[in-house]
């Protein structure tokens, strides 16, 4: 006849099944995984014959040790019965099971109530983790249950990690056992959660759900949710009222807010301005979802698909060596995925809707990949000159002025290009530097007592080559 190792869980007097009551009672061997616990009080008085493994724990140099030898002396003898704190011996149970298959014992498993559910009887759905494998990242939309805090230093860590997300006085419970086996539930503020007593590997914290606008953090899913509420027949009137169209120039605005935080290397500023973007972008499937048109999982879901499909190196099987390669074959995949047969194509894709200068910067970097471009900067500067002439006589005929300074600006766009330089940051600086000087001179002519607009431009000029003197010193 096959032995049998029978696992029995014990939690509370409360709560043990009458399946592993009667196990435990009837057991020709009963080990008990230990005495020192408020859970084998039941065990203990009721003057059962029991071998624990106390003395595994106290030998044990580490866990893979321990389970090691525990899973030896179940299985060294004939059936027999383990009764388990708790809802079970998870950690033990990978190493009780290879040592049944070993000595050919049948391992029956009876179902227990876990800690947290001893604890907290009316404890519904919500996050369940031990102390240990608190994650990261918590939903505080849901209740969360905190088990095996059993010390003052983990408690510490775990205080920690909530108080990334949960307000410092927000009101925990934590339930601590008995001696006679029972729970006791203490209501604490979370910032005191670690000089608290009673901390024990069945010491349970309860953690209530955080109200929505009490939360310390935000993340993808609330900002949704915000904007869906704006949107909702009693939300914003103003919110309400946007449509795609409506939020283009808003768009563009935000995005050069955010360009000008980069620049200063603000920190705070680029958090507020990422925001700003991260809203007027969300909107849009929003807006779409409302019309029946996409919702916010096909842009992700396009996105993601776009980045695997452009990025063979990573996650296929293409070899390159330089990020040359990557922007050839990004370029190449790109064209072949817009169905672009043509380089006229490629350079029509070019949104109308970029900053001039930028624009004509993209589509004459197209242009280049298939050799159609100066060889130097040098060779584009007499385009320059060429381009000037064209502009003068045109000018002096009053005919083709706005094709002509167009042409100009092309012109002056590839030497800018060619010498490595980014169009629309040069023409910042350029115009930052036209502010700086107009602004000294202003500061030089109030020193003087003079007034700007009683001079004469002449006079300003002055003042202005005088501002361009201080500028060098």
């Amino acid at each position: 006849m096959k032995k049998t190792l029978t696992i029995a869980p014990l939690s509370t007097p409360e709560t043990i099944t009458l399946a592993a009551w009667k196990a435990i009672q009837e057991a020709p061997t009963l080990y008990v995984q230990t005495a020192n616990h408020p859970s084998a009080r039941p065990v203990l008085e009721a003057g059962l014959s029991f071998v624990s493994m106390d003395d595994l724990y106290a030998e044990a140099a580490d866990y893979d040790q321990l389970n090691e030898s525990i899973a030896d002396r179940l299985t060294s003898g004939d059936s027999a019965v383990y009764a388990v704190m708790g809802g079970g011996c998870f950690a033990q149970l990978p190493c009780i099971r290879n040592a049944c298959d070993r000595k050919g014992f049948e391992l029956v498993q009876l179902s227990g109530v876990p800690y947290h559910l001893a604890a907290f009887p009316e404890a519904g759905e919500g996050q369940m983790y031990t102390a240990n494998e608190l994650p990261d990242t918590l939903d505080t939309d849901a209740p969360l249950y905190i088990s095996e805090l059993d010390n003052s230093l983990l408690a510490g860590e775990v205080k920690l990690k909530l108080q990334r997300f949960y307000p410092d006085d927000y009101p925990v419970t934590l339930a601590v056992q008995r001696s006679s086996g029972s729970y006791e539930q203490r209501a604490v503020p979370l910032y005191t959660l670690d000089r608290q007593e009673g901390f024990f590997a069945s010491t349970v914290l309860y953690v209530p759900v955080l109200p929505f606008e009490q939360k310390q953090t935000y993340g993808y899913e609330d900002l949704l949710k915000v904007l869906r509420r704006l949107r909702a027949p009693d939300g914003c009137p103003w919110d309400r009222e946007q449509t795609h169209v409506s939020l283009k120039k808003d768009m563009r605005e935000e995005c050069y807010e955010l360009m000008d935080a980069i620049d200063e290397d603000d920190d705070e500023h680029m958090i507020e301005e990422c925001g700003d973007v991260l809203m007027n972008i969300l909107f849009h499937p929003i807006i779409g979802e409302e019309q029946g048109r996409f919702d916010e999982r096909d842009v992700t879901t396009g996105i993601v698909k776009k980045l695997i499909y452009r990025h063979p190196h990573v996650f296929g099987t293409v070899h390159v060596s330089s990020s040359d390669e990557v922007l050839k074959n990004w370029d190449a995949l790109k064209q072949k995925e817009k169905g672009q047969q043509t380089v006229s194509s490629t350079l029509k894709s070019v949104p109308r809707s970029f900053p001039a200068l930028l624009r004509a910067e993209k589509v004459q970097k197209k242009a280049r990949r298939v050799g159609f471009d100066f060889d130097t900067a040098e060779d584009a500067f007499y385009k320059i000159g060429e381009e000037s002439e064209e502009l003068r006589s045109a000018m002096r005929s009053g005919r083709d002025i706005e094709k002509e300074m167009g042409d100009l600006l092309f012109a002056a766009m590839n030497v800018c290009r060619l010498l490595g330089l980014d169009g629309e940051e040069t023409l910042h600086k350029a115009t930052d530097k036209f502010i700086h000087r107009f602004e000294q001179m202003e500061k030089n002519i109030d020193a003087a007592g003079k007034k700007l607009t009683d001079m004469t431009l002449p006079e300003m000029d002055a003042y202005w080559e005088m501002a361009k003197t201080t500028e060098l010193q």
